[in-house]
């Protein structure tokens, strides 16, 4: 929905519909802040639409999957504490992220994070995902970690269904009082 079409360093500067650029796919690469934030800023331009129409900001959900549910941490744990949750699937902070510095300072409740990953994934590493959350329940975030036995760098079934019920149990119906 809100891919740029730009060079992608990982691939040696080939042009790739992604978030976000890299300096490459590791944990102990720097992040690429120049990329990182104009998005934060089309992504919030798009919250606050949403909110706008008259959704209520504790009705959103963030999430995505690999560099997406990367985006989604940012995004709520930098701009959107106030949102319902947040879902990361197969993804990954670098562990310098700024993500981790503004939340050392934070005294503010956090949304609640929802991770999944494949063990048997070689693009974004299972330890990837697992360290990123224990760092941020290290800085306060509620999570909790699936992990998939044989699963690559993609979805499962099985993962769609967990992230259903965590979304129905954040997002519970609401009834309108119709008269």
């Amino acid at each position: 929905m809100c891919f740029l079409s730009r060079p992608y360093t990982p691939m040696k500067g080939g042009i790739s519909n992604v978030w976000f650029d890299r300096y490459k796919i590791s944990m102990d690469s720097p992040e690429h802040l120049d990329s990182i934030n104009p998005m934060c800023q089309v992504l919030t331009d798009l919250i606050k639409e949403e909110v706008a129409s008259g959704i209520a900001k504790n009705r959103i959900l963030l999430g995505g999957f690999s560099m997406g549910g990367a985006m989604a941490m940012h995004l709520a744990y930098r701009y959107h504490r106030d949102v319902a949750g947040v879902f990361a699937l197969s993804s990954f902070l670098n562990e310098n992220s700024v993500v981790f510095k503004e939340l050392e300072a934070s005294q503010q409740s956090l949304p609640e994070l929802f991770q999944c990953h494949g063990q048997a994934d070689e693009l974004v590493f299972h330890q990837w995902g697992e360290k990123t959350c224990t760092q941020l329940k290290g800085l306060g975030v509620t999570s909790s970690f699936h992990s998939f036995p044989n699963l690559l760098h993609e979805l499962s079934l099985q993962e769609l269904e967990q992230l259903r019920s965590w979304v129905l149990k954040k997002l519970p119906e609401v009834t309108a009082n119709v008269q």
